[in-house]
């Protein structure tokens, strides 16, 4: 049996991370992937939702062009159908052959079933071992169905989730979503834009429940001023099917539509890898890692949403890094996962970004914090682009010293970057506003932010007689 350097399971952002960083070393690797390279992230999640969110907002912005000043009396229609072809066109040029370049030192076996251990160094794939010195789980999650009642009785085409939605030929009249994080939020105003009746159902207080409550409730603001409906701390009690008509009932309303989109969270796939061959422990959110990303058996490394630790992306992509990195590293000095911040943006309109600190867990640790908060009406820029609707949100302590930071508003998941390399690296609020940030850009708001901050401290008594003092 030959003797691999890696052993790669899940070809997703975390696998592929570690595949394409060990090839570049020249690594000897093996990597397991059950459907299609680039895991759900690619094929069925934040890249063609990011394609149908741009669908949605060009055709929201056709219809509404006189807020720009421009009359349009050319007859338009929307097309869904094509939409969806477009989105699934992209991913297609997305995952080609250029792509797989980076993985042409890659050993892959691909569409032949799961993964399962023999033993900690040994995997076995339709009947066929393989070893390895190393091995890298990262086998991503599932969605998770709640157990409402009745909806078992839904069919394929009725039961959506991010694993079947875009492969949808045509768009239904009436959407209810289950669910208001990231996934429910985005598709509803991607499917509403597009000419769905949407309503959002659920269990927490605001949209965007992991996030600030300002940030949520002006999200919702906006969703329905675009007509989508937003049903918090609602609990659905059984659904009914008649007809083609789905029913949901609530301890509110009820609200019948032809479809259901299930976006209530997810759960890691570890069942298929028979984890207790290796002694490899995990719990119900994941498997259980260390802060170098090792679990308890030293050869054997958990990346990416599999652990449970941070269902995004960029975070598995990351994790696999530092993970590599600490595998090849003999000395005790390894890269811990905590020291780098975890941002997550949402790609609404308005958009939504946060990293570190939220207002509301500062205020529960009693911490004597200073919130610094600008709006994006007061920027000419913003208001001029036609997107004055948004805030930046700063948490700091006294001396200035960055916590945490929430933007919504136009280009949100851009302009957080400076605050996560100023959290990481412990730079102050003096710093941002010392920084010279090139005008016009979205991003001058951040310096305005910590302008204001600045402000704040100069203007008391004893600033204004040193001041007069020294002229």
């Amino acid at each position: 049996m030959k003797q691999y350097h890696l052993v790669v399971i899940g070809m997703g952002p975390a696998g592929m991370a570690v595949s394409a960083m060990g090839a570049a070393l020249g690594l000897d690797i093996l990597a397991v992937e059950e459907r299609k390279v680039g895991g759900e992230c690619l094929n069925v999640g934040c890249i063609p939702s990011k394609a149908l969110l741009k669908a949605s907002e060009v055709n929201f912005s056709a219809f509404d062009m006189k807020q720009f000043g421009i009359d349009n009396e050319c007859d338009m229609t929307t097309d869904t159908h094509k939409a969806m072809e477009v989105v699934r066109e992209k991913i297609g040029k997305i995952n080609n052959k250029k792509m797989m370049k980076a993985f042409e030192r890659v050993e892959l076996v691909l569409n032949e079933g799961p993964a399962e251990f023999v033993d900690r160094h040994t995997i076995m794939v339709n009947g066929k071992k393989y070893r390895a010195h190393k091995i890298f789980i990262a086998t991503g999650t599932e969605p998770i169905i709640p157990p409402i009642p009745g909806i078992e009785n839904l069919t394929d085409d009725q039961l959506l989730t991010n694993l079947n939605i875009f492969n949808l030929e045509k768009f239904p009249p009436r959407m209810t979503i289950l669910g208001g994080g990231a996934i429910g939020t985005e598709m509803a105003q991607a499917f509403s834009r597009l000419g769905t009746e949407v309503t959002i159902v659920q269990m927490g207080e605001h949209l965007l429940p992991v996030g600030d409550k300002e940030a949520g409730e002006l999200l919702q603001e906006m969703f329905e001023q675009e007509g989508i409906k937003v049903f918090n701390s609602t609990r659905i009690e059984k659904i009914e099917v008649k007809d083609g008509i789905i029913t949901t009932f609530t301890d509110k309303e009820n609200f019948e539509s032809e479809k259901i989109l299930v976006a209530a969270g997810r759960k890691p796939v570890l069942e298929p890898l028979k984890l207790e061959k290796a002694g490899v422990r995990y719990k119900k959110q994941g498997i259980i890692v260390n802060r170098h990303m090792r679990t308890n058996i030293r050869n054997i490394y958990a990346v990416g949403d599999c652990n449970g630790l941070a269902l995004l992306s960029h975070a598995a992509m990351h994790q696999g890094m530092i993970a590599l990195m600490n595998a090849l590293n003999p000395t005790p000095f390894k890269f811990k996962r905590n020291k780098y911040y975890v941002p997550w943006s949402v790609f609404t309109k308005p958009e939504v970004a946060q990293v570190g600190m939220k207002e509301h867990e500062a205020r529960a640790k009693g911490l004597n914090v200073e919130i610094i908060k600008r709006d994006f009406v007061t920027y000419g820029r913003t208001v001029a682009d036609g997107h004055p609707e948004g805030f930046i949100k700063i948490i700091t302590n006294k001396k200035g010293r960055i916590l945490g930071v929430t933007i919504v508003g136009e280009s949100a998941s851009e302009i957080i970057h400076e605050w996560i390399l100023a959290i990481q690296k412990k730079l102050t609020m003096f710093d941002i506003m010392m920084m010279q940030h090139s005008f016009p850009t979205i991003a001058m708001i951040n310096k305005m932010a910590a302008e204001d901050w600045m402000m704040k401290k100069i203007k008391n008594p004893l600033m204004g007689k040193i001041a007069r003092f020294l002229m």
